[in-house]
């Protein structure tokens, strides 16, 4: 470690972002600037911070839902963070020398401003975006911010100590019991 750094006990790497595209119309920027964000930007978040990470840290990747299961027209975000899941897995070997733990969250819908961005500026169209998510999950809503860092906290906190290159799905069940 570096001299006068401090040591880090958790790192959340939390990277996501990408445009929907069906598969016909998928171009290289859109997989370059895709899979930049979403793998290439943790990938070396995680590098940066190994010297600062103390031996026994958590490290928790934000991956999500659409890993796992099949979106339509966003096939290449989906694959960037299923990509996510086996990079935790990955990693979780390659530290385990350190005894540092990587896990990956996976949310379903939560409401962000980036999510509800995606239906305009209007309310209304918002408000129907976030219904038709609802109506998605099986527990018939969709999640709060504070319900990924809860699970963050959780994942990065001692009673989680022996759990390491997991994807936890904080999405209200949508992965598990969607109808496909």
């Amino acid at each position: 470690m570096q001299q006068g750094h401090p040591q880090i006990d958790v790192l959340y790497a939390n990277a996501g972002g990408g445009s929907m595209l069906p598969l016909g119309a998928i171009n290289e920027e859109h997989f370059d600037a895709t899979f930049g964000t979403n793998v290439k930007g943790l990938v070396f978040t995680v590098e940066k911070a190994l010297p600062l990470l103390r031996d026994g840290a958590s490290v928790v990747l934000t991956g999500s839902v659409v890993g796992s299961i099949g979106t339509a027209a966003f096939s290449i975000y989906s694959a960037s963070k299923a990509a996510v899941r086996n990079l935790a897995r990955s990693c979780t070997l390659d530290l385990k020398e350190r005894g540092i733990r990587v896990n990956v969250v996976s949310p379903g819908p939560i409401r962000t401003p980036g999510l509800v961005e995606l239906a305009s500026n209007d309310a209304a169209q918002q408000q129907g975006l976030l219904d038709y998510m609802a109506s998605q999950v099986p527990i018939g809503r969709v999640g709060e911010v504070d319900e990924i860092a809860d699970t963050v906290l959780f994942l990065s906190s001692p009673q989680a100590k022996f759990i390491a290159g997991i994807e936890l799905f904080v999405d209200g069940g949508l992965a598990q019991v969607r109808a496909v």
